[in-house]
């Protein structure tokens, strides 16, 4: 009788503990998504809430938190919380941008490497190791210093930047998927090259470069941080977290909310796309979607 109770006892007990992992789990999920949630309908909304243009001052210098501004002001008087929610914007636009484009040539490149191979994935992939060799910091500042810091000229620079690993990553899953059973029986069947890469190939890479994007987007926030904190990404009067930063440093004594409000927005945000990006790749794991 105590030798049942004691072998029944743990299995008890390690259900209890993995109900509680789920649960603390799917509460940080929820917890990542509401967040990304919020700032992106934030950002898309932002003319319509009760917030003041985001270059407007005269509310008083660097005003603290949680007095007549909810998140106080900057060193110039403005609104801190408008300049937040519009410096996610731009944030958010630059990166929806840059990788929509990466991935868009990533597929079409990728999918015609890894599936046709032969003199194409010769070229296609030296093409991509070329460009991947080069320091994608060097070319932003390069790029920034000769055409001059815009949101257009950074969009183009970090898709040329992320296009490369878009490639390799969906060649890699193009042939991994190109051996399977249903692929190699619709070339059985006669099926054309261009629906079996569109109707049996692609609906399996898609889940991988999902997880890919959503990793990149954190990505791309550092650098448009990085770059704004430079002076060399968007320019003042244009809200931006990179530079909110590196204007608040001044104060930093004496209103630190200047600094660590932009600086937290954008490690939480990092956080949270990096948490999600792990979460649906170990979801397509476990369903067998990604490899």
């Amino acid at each position: 009788m105590l030798s049942g109770e004691n072998s029944t006892r743990p299995v008890g007990e390690g259900g209890c503990r993995r109900r509680r992992r789920d649960g603390a789990r799917t509460a940080f999920l929820a917890v990542t998504v509401g967040w990304l949630a919020l700032i992106v309908v934030a950002a898309l909304t932002a003319q319509w809430l009760p917030i003041p243009e985001p270059d407007v001052g005269g509310f008083g210098v660097a005003k603290h938190p949680f007095g007549t501004r909810l998140l106080g002001t900057d060193q110039l008087g403005r609104d801190m919380l408008s300049r937040l929610v519009y410096g996610a914007r731009m944030s958010l636009l630059i990166a929806a941008a840059s990788i929509a484009m990466a991935m868009t040539l990533g597929l079409a490149f990728g999918l015609s490497a890894g599936y046709l191979r032969g003199k194409i994935d010769i070229l296609v992939t030296a093409t991509a190791d070329v460009t991947l060799a080069f320091p994608g910091l060097v070319l932003l500042l390069v790029v920034s210093a000769l055409l001059g810091p815009s949101p257009r000229n950074l969009i183009m620079t970090i898709t040329i930047l992320l296009t490369p690993t878009f490639i390799r990553l969906t060649r890699a899953s193009t042939i991994s998927v190109a051996q399977r059973e249903f692929v190699i029986a619709a070339k059985g069947s006669g099926a054309r090259d261009v629906r079996i890469a569109i109707r049996e190939i692609l609906p399996n890479v898609i889940p991988t470069l999902t997880a890919f994007a959503l990793a990149t987007t954190a990505r791309v926030f550092i650098l448009e941080g990085s770059l704004s904190f430079l002076g060399l990404g968007i320019q003042p009067p244009t809200p931006a977290w990179g530079s909110m930063i590196e204007a608040g440093r001044s104060r930093l004594v004496t209103a630190p909310h200047i600094v660590l409000i932009p600086a937290m927005a954008l490690f939480v945000t990092v956080l949270a796309f990096n948490t999600l990006a792990d979460m649906h790749r170990d979801a397509g794991r476990s369903s067998g979607l990604v490899g």
